[in-house]
């Protein structure tokens, strides 16, 4: 009797969904990013952790292809980005940290514009945005424009857009940055939920250290250099430390004023 080889799914695939292997980048003289290398497993949820100019954005710009990676590789899904740059960013979120929904357009025509660039017909856009919206608890409030939405619900809405494509890895690039502390709590549940129930991969970076739950698996950035990377009760073995301030500021070498102004 001949046995059927089981369906390969995204809970049994293995492929990792974002592979940064020894990565550098410059700006002229200037050294950014320094043989950096992370991963991010199929359902894992990693925290890219580092201040202002540690070079979080710069990986992601890489990673995005709005820069391109000379050193090193950079995979999505298992798909090179540089030679295989759209099965590479087909597979791929991404929430920026500047704002850049229409506010004067409801939450439905921005995620139906954005839909358009990808290519799908009208009644698949407008299908997508409303499973998208409905993803992040929005979905009631598809006809309101944007600008009617506190800060909070417009990153919702940009990580529904995220999703309008429904890729297997998601960056978000201080997602939470100027919002309150009510808001930052509910776009990191939503993300989290998200990352359980659609087993996506997520590299959420951040310089908020409350932001990283002990279960997480953290990479410390600081001056483009990985200081650590692994789960949060080695990195707290590592340095002798209580809690992911103290041991990022003994990775770092940061001061409590260091952190505050970044």
């Amino acid at each position: 009797m001949t046995k059927t080889a089981p369906a390969i799914t995204a809970e049994t695939d293995r492929t990792p969904a974002l592979v940064v292997n020894d990565v550098s980048h410059s700006f002229g003289d200037r050294k950014v990013l320094d043989h950096v290398s992370l991963s991010v497993g199929q359902g894992g949820f990693v925290v890219l952790l580092g201040l202002n100019g540690a070079g979080k954005s710069t990986l992601f710009s890489l990673v995005t292809r709005l820069y391109d990676n000379v050193t090193g590789e950079i995979f999505i899904r298992g798909h090179d980005v540089r030679r295989r740059p759209s099965l590479a960013l087909q597979q791929l979120g991404v929430v920026f940290q500047s704002r850049t929904l229409d506010v004067d357009l409801t939450l439905a025509q921005n995620l139906k514009y954005h839909a358009a660039l990808h290519g799908y017909s009208k009644p698949e856009a407008a299908e997508r945005a409303k499973a998208a919206l409905e993803l992040v608890g929005l979905g009631d409030r598809a006809n309101e424009k944007v600008r009617a939405l506190s800060g909070g619900q417009v990153r919702r809405v940009e990580i529904a857009r995220s999703m309008m494509h429904r890729p297997n890895m998601l960056l978000l690039d201080e997602p939470t940055v100027g919002l309150d502390l009510g808001s930052r709590e509910s776009v990191i549940k939503i993300v989290r939920d998200l990352v359980a129930r659609e087993h996506l991969g997520v590299l959420w970076a951040t310089h908020l250290m409350d932001e990283v739950l002990r279960t997480d698996q953290v990479v410390v950035l600081h001056k483009g250099v990985v200081l650590f990377n692994g789960g949060v009760p080695q990195l707290l073995a590592q340095t002798g430390t209580t809690t992911v301030r103290e041991a990022f500021r003994t990775l770092t070498g940061t001061s409590a004023s260091v952190e505050e102004a970044a």
